[in-house]
Protein backbone atom coordinates (compact mmCIF):
# COMPACT_ATOMS: atom_id res chain seq x y z
CA UNK A 1 0.00 0.00 0.00
CA UNK A 2 2.97 2.34 1.04
CA UNK A 3 4.56 1.78 -2.40
CA UNK A 4 1.03 2.47 -4.54
CA UNK A 5 0.91 5.95 -2.47
CA UNK A 6 4.67 6.94 -2.81
CA UNK A 7 4.06 6.29 -7.01
CA UNK A 8 0.89 8.10 -7.34
CA UNK A 9 2.50 10.67 -5.09
CA UNK A 10 5.19 10.62 -7.45
CA UNK A 11 3.08 10.24 -10.64
CA UNK A 12 1.22 13.52 -9.32
CA UNK A 13 4.36 15.67 -9.29
CA UNK A 14 5.90 14.48 -12.48
CA UNK A 15 2.92 14.50 -14.56
CA UNK A 16 2.28 18.39 -15.58
CA UNK A 17 3.01 18.47 -19.65
CA UNK A 18 1.03 20.91 -20.75
CA UNK A 19 2.60 24.32 -19.59
CA UNK A 20 1.95 27.61 -18.81
CA UNK A 21 2.40 30.15 -22.02
CA UNK A 22 2.50 33.85 -21.59
CA UNK A 23 1.41 35.28 -24.87
CA UNK A 24 1.12 39.09 -24.97
CA UNK A 25 1.88 39.63 -21.54
CA UNK A 26 -0.92 38.02 -19.99
CA UNK A 27 -0.39 34.09 -18.51
CA UNK A 28 -2.10 31.54 -19.80
CA UNK A 29 -2.76 28.11 -18.17
CA UNK A 30 -3.57 24.49 -19.73
CA UNK A 31 -7.29 23.67 -19.09
CA UNK A 32 -9.29 20.35 -19.13
CA UNK A 33 -12.33 18.29 -19.20
CA UNK A 34 -13.19 19.39 -15.91
CA UNK A 35 -11.70 23.00 -16.02
CA UNK A 36 -12.89 23.89 -19.20
CA UNK A 37 -15.58 26.74 -17.77
CA UNK A 38 -13.29 28.62 -15.55
CA UNK A 39 -10.15 28.14 -17.23
CA UNK A 40 -10.57 28.35 -21.22
CA UNK A 41 -10.38 31.66 -22.49
CA UNK A 42 -12.05 31.91 -25.82
CA UNK A 43 -9.16 34.12 -27.35
CA UNK A 44 -6.79 31.93 -27.50
CA UNK A 45 -5.99 28.59 -29.93
CA UNK A 46 -5.60 25.53 -27.10
CA UNK A 47 -3.93 22.32 -28.50
CA UNK A 48 -3.63 18.85 -26.72
CA UNK A 49 -0.91 18.00 -25.30
CA UNK A 50 0.53 14.76 -26.48
CA UNK A 51 3.16 14.48 -23.05
CA UNK A 52 -0.36 14.69 -21.32
CA UNK A 53 -1.60 12.08 -23.42
CA UNK A 54 0.95 10.07 -23.15
CA UNK A 55 2.05 10.43 -19.22
CA UNK A 56 -1.84 9.48 -18.96
CA UNK A 57 -1.46 6.47 -20.63
CA UNK A 58 1.98 5.27 -18.87
CA UNK A 59 0.31 5.99 -15.25
CA UNK A 60 -3.15 4.86 -16.47
CA UNK A 61 -3.36 1.59 -13.31
CA UNK A 62 -2.79 4.39 -11.02
CA UNK A 63 -6.36 5.93 -11.92
CA UNK A 64 -5.58 9.39 -10.22
CA UNK A 65 -3.29 10.00 -13.10
CA UNK A 66 -5.36 10.05 -15.62
CA UNK A 67 -7.94 11.43 -13.83
CA UNK A 68 -6.37 14.05 -12.99
CA UNK A 69 -4.62 15.02 -16.53
CA UNK A 70 -7.84 14.84 -18.78
CA UNK A 71 -9.83 17.15 -16.01
CA UNK A 72 -7.33 19.80 -15.49
CA UNK A 73 -4.30 19.12 -17.55
CA UNK A 74 -5.17 17.99 -21.04
CA UNK A 75 -5.54 21.15 -23.51
CA UNK A 76 -2.29 23.98 -23.34
CA UNK A 77 -2.38 27.29 -25.05
CA UNK A 78 -0.93 27.78 -28.16
CA UNK A 79 -1.29 31.35 -29.39
CA UNK A 80 -4.24 34.34 -30.08
CA UNK A 81 -6.51 33.34 -32.71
Amino acid sequence: MKKLILIAALALTLMSCAEKQTIDGKTYGPYGLISKDEDKDPAIRYEVSTGSIVVAVIFSETVIAPIYIFGWDLYEPISKK
